[in-house]
C-alpha cells in the first residue's frame, strides 16, 4: 500500500508537556483518514508539524516519500492544503476576489482555474456577494477552495463541520466525497463529531496522549462495531456449547453474560438452553457506535 504521510516515533515537547509522544501513523494514498482524539490529544500539533508551522522535537515523518529533514520537504508540502480551525478569509471581498488574492500569494501565473474552483465548491453563483454575508457553511467551502488553489493532492481539515447547521454539514460531506472520488484527493480529517466522521472515513487513526493507539480501515471498524445480541444466562458454559453446535460466533464476557454475533430465533435458543439446564434471563440488541468504540480504546477519563 502506498502512503502519502508516514510518521515514526514523532515527538513534540513543550517544556514538561508532551504534545506528541512517539506518534507513529500511516495515511494511505487516496484515503479519507479520520483522525480521532480528545481535545489536547495531539491532533492539531501533528497538523502543524506536517504543514511546517512547527518543528518536531524527535522522531520523523515522511510526506510523499520525502523525509522531514530533507530540503525537498518544502516541495512535498506544496502538494498539501490545510484548513485549520476557521479558514482565513477577507470578509469585505467576494469569493472570487479571495481566490484571486490567494493565487497572487502563491505566484500563480493566471486566474484560469478560479471559475472551476468556485463551481467545484458550489460558490460559482455568489457573484458580488461579500464573504461577510456568507453562511458558515459557505465560508468553510470557500476555505477548502483556497486550500486547493495550488492543485493539491492532499487536504488536512481540522474540525471542518464544527458549528455548521445540518444543511451545511451535508454540503461539506458531499464536497469531501466528491473531491476524494473525482480528484483522488487524500483527506486527513480531525473531528470530534464522530457519527458524522463515520459517514466519510475510509481509514481511522485513534490518538490519545500524543500516541496512536489504533489504526484501522472502515471495514475493520465496522466489524468491531457490528450488531450483536447481549445475552444474560445462568450458565455461559452451557450457552457456549449450544452456540458451538449452531456454528454461531460469540464472546463470553463473564459467568452470566455473552455477546452473540448473530440473530438466533429466541424460542429455539431458549429450548436448546433448557436441554442443558440453562435459563435465558434477558437479551437485548446492541450496536457499538464509533464514539463507543473510541471510549473503549482510550477510557472514559478526560485528559484535556
Amino acid at each position: 500500500m502506498e502512503y502519502v504521510l508516514k510518521t515514526k516515533d514523532l515527538c513534540k515537547h513543550y517544556k514538561d508537556f508532551k504534545a506528541l509522544d512517539g506518534l507513529t501513523m500511516n495515511v494511505p494514498k487516496g484515503s479519507i483518514y479520520g483522525f480521532v482524539g480528545r481535545n489536547g490529544a495531539g491532533k492539531t500539533t501533528l497538523i502543524r508539524l506536517v504543514c511546517g508551522l512547527q518543528m518536531p522535537t524527535g522522531g520523523e515523518f515522511e510526506l510523499y516519500g520525502v523525509k522531514c529533514s530533507d530540503k525537498a520537504i518544502n516541495e512535498s508540502r506544496r502538494r498539501v492544503g490545510a484548513v485549520v480551525e476557521s479558514p482565513s478569509l477577507y470578509p469585505d471581498m467576494t469569493a472570487e476576489d479571495n481566490l484571486r488574492y490567494q493565487y497572487r500569494l502563491l505566484g500563480m501565473p493566471d486566474y484560469s482555474g478560479i471559475d472551476e474552483l468556485l463551481k467545484l465548491v458550489g460558490l460559482d453563483k455568489t457573484g458580488k456577494k461579500k464573504v461577510k454575508n456568507f453562511s458558515l457553511g459557505m465560508r468553510q467551502r470557500l476555505g477548502i477552495a483556497i486550500a486547493l488553489c495550488g492543485d493539491q493532492d492532499m487536504l488536512i481539515l481540522d474540525e471542518p463541520i464544527n458549528g455548521l447547521d445540518p444543511q451545511g454539514i451535508i454540503e461539506i460531506r458531499e464536497l469531501i466525497i466528491k473531491l476524494n472520488r473525482e480528484r483522488k484527493i487524500t483527506f486527513i480529517i480531525s473531528s470530534h463529531i464522530l457519527d458524522e466522521l463515520s459517514k466519510l472515513a475510509t481509514h481511522y487513526g485513534f490518538i490519545d496522549r500524543g500516541r496512536i493507539v489504533r489504526e484501522m480501515s472502515a471495514e475493520e471498524l465496522e466489524a468491531a462495531c457490528r450488531k450483536s445480541l447481549r445475552a444474560e444466562v445462568t450458565d455461559t458454559a452451557a450457552l457456549a456449547m449450544v452456540l458451538d453446535k449452531r456454528g454461531e460466533e460469540y464472546t463470553i464476557i463473564d459467568d452470566t453474560h455473552a455477546e452473540i454475533y448473530a440473530r438466533p430465533n429466541i424460542s429455539d435458543l431458549v429450548f436448546e438452553l433448557a436441554e442443558e439446564n440453562c435459563k435465558l434471563s434477558s437479551c437485548s440488541e446492541r450496536e457499538e457506535t464509533l464514539e463507543g468504540y473510541f471510549i473503549s480504546l482510550v477510557g472514559g477519563d478526560s485528559n484535556e
